[in-house]
């Protein structure tokens, strides 16, 4: 950390157990800026950020009092900031990739002439390997160390990489594998709400606050610390020194009043937040909970909701200090000295929240009274879709004739070839309880667990058909499960521990037993997964499983003992005992009061402090990795691990910005299309173009692996994108899974073929799309494989703040509809050409011209925003990206 010149004057002391720390005191601030007092808690955690770095260029005074006219304004100020997080956080899906980009970014400073570590890290960074383990064995006692034994034959490569970079850079440490979930790791370990760090001889103190390369790292929110995901390029860029480039936000204030119910877990609370939010729209918005309600809720609740942002569509969902939060960091181990210093600092300025604390001004406000909270599920294919659980086979059938058009196929059941069962629409065919959303928080963890010994006492099994996983996000679930002595219960119904990472939210949910999944497949089945997970996007969670539906882990368990959507969990009954009687949920679900008993007396601190002693030092078979110090990598002919082309050519000075003239279409997409559409991730299709490439590169179709652990090579990921099994390309109607039309002719080819005509052929290329353009994960490879297609402007009618970022870094233009325009309204087809005026000379957030040029001769001339929303982003743009952007300024 390097602080700024303090021209205001705020630099103070504070003095905790007899030690002293120097801090920017916000009270002093008021005296120059006027009164902030009543500004929301996560931007007083920016405030303070400004006034350290407070330089005069980068920072101004001006940038400082933009926050006092925030309030003013009524909660609204657009004014660009620079803020400059303390830590980074990554996982390896998208670490790996970044970590590539920095070794290639060390070999473009070696052929620009410059010394190679000038590319190292200014700010920590921590990278969890967490994204990597899949579920190919479940259900038995071994399938922990199974399921690792292949998770290392698979990605050798991709580790002893990681490893390389753990050696070669400076501030960079890596969570070996097995450990638990990069969100968990970093709520129960890794963070420390207020953040210290040496500088000139004196100790700072100041917010924690963090980017990590994760849409999910907003999940440390609930620990008060400020942190949203981001691309792996902006990620880089703000471990290089670069300062994130933002508009102070509007913040939304989030009410809870009243307490949970009997019966109501958390992950039902956190689905209802998401589809108020997802209503209220909140893009681009911090949230930040308040009220009365705040004082009924644990900070692992806190942290269930502040995970879910993504899903809600904010850029983060922020809960204030208070003794909560102290109670806390005991709980997980923290030192009593740091658990001293956030509560003193914290009072010191201002960021405590007590009973009675005056409600912060926000730019708008909901409410929602916890008392009104009923169990819930949320699905087929978006987690803002929430269905209580009592019409849950409702839901499901209104699915069954919208989405998949089988609605005269409801009871349709078929054999299941070598088993003694028939499966039909509606059967669960996937329990999972995973991911970082509900596995950090004990009380459903506890509660899972209580419903798995409930229904063992009356002999209740999980049905035949169902894929059972439970992969926690940290090795103390294991611990308090075990002290508990419920971790017995859960495996007799099949959910053993599977792997300490993402699995089934993430896609790596492994495959199905094959008679399963071949009635699927060829009875053309809309079977259904149930997970405690954070995202159920189609195509996501398995590509033989249509219907996915998020729920708490208790209510996994007892679909997968129901075994189908189609039985209604809250007044049907799910099973019979061992004597034939009919049993009800209610008969087997744990009282508030049993569950909070449960996690009093299972779950201690010493867990955490045993678990993360040696948090980095890995497992043998990480310790066997054998790895060279060279300062640059010696990239080997590997599948896995490629140098990007993003660097060819580079020069010392920018080029100009090439005109897009006379573009053509790759792709006219409607609204929502995610992340997930756009980005290659899960199973690779041996038939597809990455599928082709990695057999033409002798890899057996049995080791493929995924496109998550193939991230780091750019030909595998340029050949996935646009290539989701469900995305739908409406150039070539009635059709499904990254098909375009190559205009010149009229072939119907894969979007990867085309474009690599259109680019030899030195064609620009355009993408045209609907409202809520990349909403989903915050993936770097959405925009780099956008960009690596030749694809130059995407133009939608408006964009996920994430992905459109990613695409500025990236050299992407991103543009958006003005009044009604659509590509639609237009009566585009994706036979015309493209060109957009004034890329030469404009400005943040300009509009600008665009011709458009059908095939019969007609010519549209329309109006365009540019969201190269602010200065910053103006100049990656104008140097290519980023990446070349921080090269150039750090070889000067």
């Amino acid at each position: 950390m390097i602080p700024g010149q303090d021209s205001l004057g705020t630099k103070s002391k504070l003095n905790v157990n007899g030690k002293s720390y120097s801090y920017y005191s916000l009270k002093k601030a008021t005296e120059k800026i006027g009164d902030v007092s009543r500004l929301p808690f996560s931007l007083k955690v920016l405030l303070e950020n400004l006034l350290r770095f407070e330089d005069g260029r980068s920072v101004t005074t001006e940038d400082v009092k933009g926050f006092s006219d925030w309030l003013t304004n009524n909660g609204d100020n657009k004014k660009e900031i620079a803020y400059r997080p303390a830590r980074v956080l990554m996982q390896d899906f998208t670490g790996v990739p970044a970590v590539v980009d920095l070794a290639a970014m060390r070999d473009a400073m070696k052929n620009l002439g410059q010394d190679a570590e000038k590319i190292n890290p200014l700010a920590p960074v921590d990278l969890v390997i967490d994204h990597s383990v899949m579920v190919d064995y479940f259900g038995a006692d071994d399938s922990f160390a199974k399921n690792v034994a292949v998770e290392y034959e698979r990605n050798n490569e991709r580790y002893t990489f990681l490893k390389w970079g753990q050696g070669a850079f400076d501030n960079f440490r890596v969570v070996p594998p097995g450990t638990g979930i990069c969100h968990q790791v970093n709520l129960e370990n890794l963070a420390q709400t207020i953040w210290t760090a040496d500088a000139g001889g004196e100790t700072y103190a100041y917010p924690d606050t963090l980017v990590g390369t994760d849409s999910h790292t907003t999940m440390v929110n609930g620990l008060s610390v400020l942190g949203w995901g981001v691309g792996g390029i902006e990620a880089e860029a703000a471990m290089l020194g670069q300062p994130v480039s933002m508009l102070i936000p509007e913040v939304i204030g989030f009410r809870f009043t009243g307490k949970m119910p009997e019966g109501a877990t958390a992950t039902d609370l956190v689905l209802t937040v998401v589809q108020m939010l997802r209503e209220k729209v909140v893009v681009g918005k911090f949230v930040e909970f308040y009220g009365p309600g705040l004082d009924n809720l644990t900070l692992e609740d806190q942290a269930t909701i502040a995970n879910m942002a993504p899903e809600y569509g904010a850029t983060c969902g922020f809960f204030p200090i208070d003794e909560e939060t102290l109670r806390y960091l005991r709980a997980t181990g923290r030192p009593e000295d740091r658990v001293a210093l956030v509560e003193a600092y914290a009072k010191e300025q201002g960021m405590w929240r007590e009973t009675g604390t005056p409600d912060p001004v926000f730019t708008d406000t909901l409410e929602l009274d916890l008392s009104s909270v009923k169990p819930s599920i949320a699905g087929p294919k978006r987690p803002q879709d929430r269905i209580l659980l009592e019409n849950g086979p409702e839901g499901f059938a209104i699915a069954l004739d919208k989405e998949y058009g089988k609605a005269d196929e409801a009871g349709k059941r078929v054999a299941v070839e070598g088993e003694d069962f028939d499966i039909g629409h509606g059967d669960v065919t996937v329990a999972a309880i995973t991911s970082c959303t509900n596995t950090s928080n004990p009380s459903v963890l506890i509660a899972a667990g209580l419903v798995a010994q409930k229904a063992n006492a009356l002999g209740l099994k999980v049905k035949p058909w169902v894929k059972t996983s439970l992969a926690p996000g940290s090795q103390v679930v294991t611990d308090y499960l075990e002290k508990a002595g419920l971790q017995d219960e859960l495996d007799n119904l099949g959910f053993n521990l599977v792997g300490y990472g993402c699995t089934t939210c993430i896609g790596n949910s492994g495959p199905l037993p094959p008679p399963i999944s071949k009635a699927i497949n060829e009875h053309d089945l809309a079977v259904a997964s149930v997970l405690s997970g954070n995202r159920n996007f189609e195509g996501r969670i398995s590509q033989d499983v249509r219907a996915n539906f998020l729920a708490s882990p208790p209510l996994v368990v007892a679909y997968a003992i129901a075994g189908s959507m189609n039985v209604n969990l809250a007044s049907d009954p799910i099973a019979q005992d061992k004597d034939g009687n009919d049993v009800f949920l209610k008969d087997i679900w744990p009282s508030n009061q049993e569950i909070a008993d449960i996690v009093r007396g299972s779950v201690t601190p010493a867990m955490f402090e045993a678990r993360y002693a040696n948090a980095f030092d890995g497992d043998e078979q990480w310790r066997a990795i054998n790895t060279g110090n060279d300062e640059t990598y010696s990239w080997p002919h590997s599948t896995y691990i490629a140098n990007p082309p993003y660097f060819d050519g580079m020069e010392m000075e920018p080029s100009e910005t090439k005109p897009i003239e006379s573009a053509r279409v790759l792709g006219l997409f409607a609204d929502s299309i995610t992340t997930d559409h756009i980005s290659p991730a899960g199973a690779i299709k041996a038939d597809g173009p990455a599928g082709e490439y990695l057999q033409d590169h002798q890899v057996a179709i049995a080791d493929f692996n995924s496109y998550g652990s193939r991230r780091g090579n750019h030909e595998v990921m340029m050949r996935g994108t646009f290539a989701n099994i469900r995305i739908k390309n409406e150039m070539v109607p009635g059709t499904e899974g990254g098909v375009t039309k190559y205009a010149p002719t009229g072939e119907e080819m894969s979007i990867y073929d085309a474009a690599m005509r259109y680019k030899a052929d030195d064609v620009p290329l355009v993408v045209f799309a609907g409202e809520q353009y990349g909403t989903g994960s915050s993936r770097d490879w959405a925009a780099k494989g956008t960009r690596l297609l030749g694809v130059r402007a995407v133009v939608a009618g408006s964009f996920e703040r994430i992905h459109r970022s990613n695409l500025v870094g990236m050299g992407v233009l991103p543009l958006q509809f003005t009044g009604d325009d659509s590509w639609k309204s237009l009566g585009m087809t994706g036979t015309e050409q493209v060109t957009i005026h004034g890329l030469e000379d404009m400005g943040p957030r300009d509009t600008l011209k665009a011709t458009i040029t059908f095939a019969d001769g007609a010519v549209k001339e329309i109006d365009l925003l540019s969201r190269i929303d602010t200065g910053d982003e103006l100049d990656y743009f104008r140097h290519g990206g980023i990446l070349h952007y921080v090269i150039r300024k750090l070889a000067a």
